[in-house]
Formats: C-alpha cells, structure tokens, sequence
C-alpha cells in the first residue's frame, strides 16, 4: 500500500515537518501511462485539476495528457501557468463575466457551456473581441440515466436527475437558434453523470451520451466534433488495492468509438489518476480508552484531510513503528484491538478512520494514510482552529 520510498522519508522526516503529504511522482507517471496505453488511439485524457491542483503534480502529469479541465477562474490561471504548454478546457456552473473574459484572455481552446444564460453571455463577450476571435464550445446536458445506464452504483450523482449541473436535454435543442450569426463554434456535447462507477457502467454511461448527441446533431445537422463522457471512474478506500479497471474501459470505448466515426472522445478523469500516489503522514500524539474503546490522537485531522468526512469512510493506513521512547513514564498502547483515529480538532466529526484494528499502536508511532493524493488537502478547512499547515514533499 506505500511504497518504499514514501516509506522511507516517511520515517525520516522530523517531528517538526509532520503532519505531511508526500507524493510519490514517479508512481504517479506510471499510473498515467498504464492508463494512457489502456485509451485506444484518438480518445483523449484531460485530468480534472479540481482533483489536486499542485504545480508539481500537474507537471509529472502533462507527458501523459491531452489537456486539463478546470472549473474556475482561479483554476485555469493556475493551471495555465503551472503547464502553459496543453489545452484547457474551461467547466462548472455558475461562470462569472470576469472568469470568461479571463478564459478568453488565455485562450481557454473548449468551455463547456452550463446553462442559456451562460451561452448568451459567451456569445456577447466574444462579439466584444476585436478582430474574427471564436470560441469553440460544447453544451454540458443533464441526460436521464435511460435503459441500461444506471447510475445506482454512483458514490455521487452529477446528473440523470434534477440539479444545477448542465442543460435539461429539451432545453439544449433552444441553445441552438442562439448560435446563429455568433462567433461561437459549437463542437459537441458534454456530459458527466456520475463519479464512482465501475468500467462497465461508465462505459453504459458514454454510450449513453454518444448516441444522444449523434441522434441530436443528425436531427438538426449540426456538426459533431467532441462528445465528453466526463470522469469520476471509481475508487474504492474499502478496499484500496482495487484499481478502476483502465484495460476494460479501453476496450469498450474501442469500439464505441468505432460505431462512431468522426467523432473525438474524451474523458476527464481526476481523483482516478492522482489519489493512489500521495499519503498524508502523522503521528500518534495520544492513545486513550474511553468506554472500553480505544482512541489515538494524531497530530493534524480533518482540517488538512477532509476526504474521510466528506465521503463517510475510513482512511486506509499503514503504522510506522517509532521505537525510540525518551518519556519517563509508561508509553500508552494499543494492543490487539480495534482503534478509532482522531485529529487534534475540537469536534467529534475529526475522525480519519473508525474502530479499525491494529496489533499494536503507540504514542509516537507514525501513520501513513495511503489514498491522499486528491480531494484532500485542497478540500479541506485549513484554518478551523489555526493549527499549522502540513508540509508538501513530492518525490521523483
């Protein structure tokens, strides 16, 4: 589960640097090249930066993508920044005027257009431009699940039913009239209805999605360039050796692309690519039973590790025996038994991982929570209680 030189400056590193991330870029660069191989020709990978946005990740990532995806502002002048050299394709609801002005002052090469309003707004910021500048766009819909496509198994719904994300399907077909005499260039459709399935019922999904857009531009002749399946392929913390299943997907989305000549796929995964590669590493600051239940109090929590919360699971770990004890009195351990791993905060919601059982756990030991390269530190409430911020370590 950690690799041996996470491992390594993992017990290395002083009190003083903890609690830290650490991630491992070479097993990172690996994983993005098992999965870009597994993507037949033609298909393209954009990572979802939502997902970890660090500079030194998006760079160790870029030789395997085809672009970034990114849902703010802030995100596409980091992002651009950080890796100038790959497209941006520019996502998420609710875009104010300044973002989209800032998107066309860089470039952004696709925006993903969420709702009427958004597209009106576009059209009226690019005919402001001088000169002949376009916009390349697709239209995010909000598809019904439909036969064979079911979304039962999502950990989180973006789609297939009521909500903020995209256009109802009848609504799109009212987009198209606006684009007339515009200067933007509608080249597809978008769509991610779900985060946390399997290969096949993301497969279902994207087959869902290309046969709706096909049967909407042949209605209305309009070309069709792109279809986006989104990401969100699943990760399991249960059982955290259990990869998403790239070879299949690939496969499938072989021969979906096949029955669909002409037309580019693209997925955006995040969290699939990145979450395997970091661990947040701490140690155990205090060991206490209450009410015949075992509690370790780590340094750091929630407030730097927010997953565990967010998505109600335990952290998988690994413990770092420490030997060294210099205190004069007893050293305070678990033996044997199921602990509850807690954080420093004041709240009984600070907790990373729920009666799991250990065979030995001690004050000092170190813990290294595998899992903790995505949605982890950039999610999470940094300055509730003002303790001070991890360290960041990011190994080549």
């Amino acid at each position: 589960m950690i690799t041996p030189r996470v491992a390594d400056l993992a017990a290395r590193l002083p009190g003083a640097a903890l609690p830290a991330y650490v991630h491992d870029l070479t097993a990172l660069g690996a994983h993005a090249r098992e999965v870009r191989a597994a993507l037949p020709e033609g298909v393209e990978l954009y990572y979802a930066a939502k997902a970890n946005p660090a500079p030194e990740l998006l760079r160790a990532l870029a030789p395997h993508l085809d672009g970034y995806e990114v849902s703010s502002g802030g995100e596409l002048a980091h992002v651009r920044a950080a890796v100038p050299g790959l497209p941006l394709a520019f996502g998420g609801p609710g875009k104010t005027e300044e973002e989209l002005r800032l998107a066309l002052d860089l470039g952004v090469e696709r925006f993903h257009v969420e709702s009427e309003n958004e597209l009106r707004l576009l059209a009226d910021l690019v005919d402001e431009r001088p000169g002949d500048a376009r916009a390349d766009i697709l239209l995010r819909v909000n598809l019904p699940a439909g036969e064979g496509c079911e979304l039962g198994g999502a950990v989180l719904a973006m789609g297939g039913r009521p909500g903020p994300f995209g256009l109802d399907p009848h609504r799109v077909e009212a987009c198209l009239p606006l684009l007339r005499g515009r200067r933007l260039r509608l080249r597809g459709i978008h769509a991610h209805l779900a985060s946390g399935l399997d290969a096949a019922a993301h497969l279902a999904v994207a087959a869902r999605v290309v046969g709706w857009a096909r049967s909407l531009a042949d209605r209305y002749g309009i070309p069709l360039d792109e279809v986006v399946a989104g990401g969100g392929m699943a990760v399991d913390y249960v059982r955290p050796r259990t990869r998403f299943d790239w070879r299949a997907y690939g496969a499938g989305l072989r021969e979906l692309a096949a029955a669909h000549p002409g037309v580019t796929l693209r997925i955006e995964p995040g969290r699939s690519l990145a979450a395997h590669c970091g661990w947040y590493v701490t140690e155990v600051l205090d060991l206490k039973h209450s009410q015949g239940e075992a509690f370790a109090v780590l340094r750091g929590g929630t407030h730097h590790l927010r997953t565990p919360a967010a998505k109600a699971h335990d952290q998988p770990f690994t413990v770092l025996p420490v030997e060294e004890w210099a205190r004069s009195w007893p050293r305070p351990a678990a033996l044997d038994e199921p602990v509850t791993l807690t954080g420093q905060l004041c709240t009984p919601k600070d907790v990373l991982a729920r009666q799991v059982p250990v065979a030995e756990l001690r004050v000092g030991d170190r813990i290294a929570f595998a899992m903790a390269g995505a949605y982890a530190w950039n999610i999470s409430h940094h300055d509730f209680l003002m303790h001070p911020e991890p360290t960041f370590h990011f190994l080549n």
